[in-house]
């Protein structure tokens, strides 16, 4: 089959469009005719970072849809023609190919009406904003949240997915993707460039401060948060953690959550990955009922990824970036 080859990490730049086999189900698992796959920040991080579990030429791509070719011994819940998506293991050879092998209980059916392309722009962003909203910080009707960096993938869908919840959004963008993120939900855009957001988050929460963070920048802004968070406020972040030590106070308690989705594939617990079937299915009938966007702002052909990627990486990409594979 055809597929992207990574020759060697840190060669994210260089992968090219070669030959290699196609792959086989084993017991529990489904082999997909791959039609779209999204980009990902992780797959340029780990692309150039690379895996031990890896072997080269290896594949990247984590979020893929098409069709159900072969179902493997034992599998009930899919079919071979049935249109599926999923989030991959990043231990395994992932979708920027023709066929992609995964387990058949993490995948979800997409309903007739929604495009593989829009699909595939949910699992990695997508369910990483669900899990952070509702399977940690249980987010709820009437409160506040400030969703960091609300132009991308994440906090696009952490946007929608508040707004439909009942919570007044705040949000950090620059401020040539205010209308867009405004356009999400967002109730209110903070130029995180020339404005201070914890500053406008307390003026804007008349000095109480937001009852939830979402962070996706990195530490520093996660530690900075944890100054916007109102008594009894709650973090929840992806890209490193806060110094709890430091914030721990009995005058202004908080509550800290770490958001690492994709590495449930190796937690061997079942109960949790079958949650990403599960936000999948939830997210997909959003879509269908025209609650949610797939944030789809560009399509690729599988030759162009890596420089659609390199783009990517310089943070300043809007929404999600889809290669078509067949």
């Amino acid at each position: 089959m055809k597929a992207l080859l990574l020759e060697e990490k840190g060669k994210v730049n260089e992968m090219k469009v070669g030959e290699i086999e196609k792959p086989t189900p084993g017991k529990g698992e489904i082999l997909v005719k791959i039609k779209a796959t999204a980009l990902n920040p992780v797959d340029y991080k780990t692309g150039n970072g690379g895996n031990p579990n890896w072997t080269y030429p290896h594949v990247l791509g984590l979020d893929s849809a098409g069709i159900v070719e072969e179902v493997g011994e034992g599998v009930t819940n899919v079919k071979a023609g049935d249109r599926v998506v999923y989030h991959g293991d990043m231990t395994k050879k992932g979708g920027f190919a023709e066929y992609g092998v995964t387990t058949a209980h993490t995948v979800s059916l997409i309903p007739e009406g929604i495009s593989f392309e829009d699909a595939a722009a949910l699992p990695c962003a997508g369910f990483t904003a669900y899990q952070a909203l509702f399977h940690k910080l249980h987010a709820a009707n009437e409160q506040t949240i400030l969703v960091h960096a609300g132009a991308g993938g994440v906090g696009g869908f952490a946007i929608q997915l508040a707004k439909n919840a009942g919570l007044t959004v705040l949000t950090t963008a620059s401020s040539e993707n205010h209308e867009y993120v405004k356009s999400l939900g967002a109730d209110y855009a903070i130029d995180y460039r020339k404005e201070d957001f914890v500053e406008k988050a307390l003026e804007i929460t008349d000095g109480l401060g937001v009852d939830l963070v979402l962070d996706t920048v990195g530490r520093d802004n996660a530690d900075k948060s944890l100054k916007a968070l109102a008594f009894n406020g709650q973090i929840a972040f992806i890209a490193g953690p806060p110094n709890a030590n430091d914030a721990i106070s009995f005058a202004h308690p908080l509550s800290f959550h770490q958001v690492a989705l994709g590495s449930v594939h190796q937690s061997g617990n079942r109960k949790e990955q079958l949650k990403l079937a599960e936000m999948g299915d939830h997210m997909l009938s959003l879509l269908k009922e025209g609650k949610l966007n797939a944030l789809v702002q560009k399509t690729v052909s599988l030759e162009e990824v890596p420089q659609a990627l390199a783009e990517l990486a310089t943070r300043k990409v809007k929404g999600k970036i889809i290669a078509q594979i067949h």
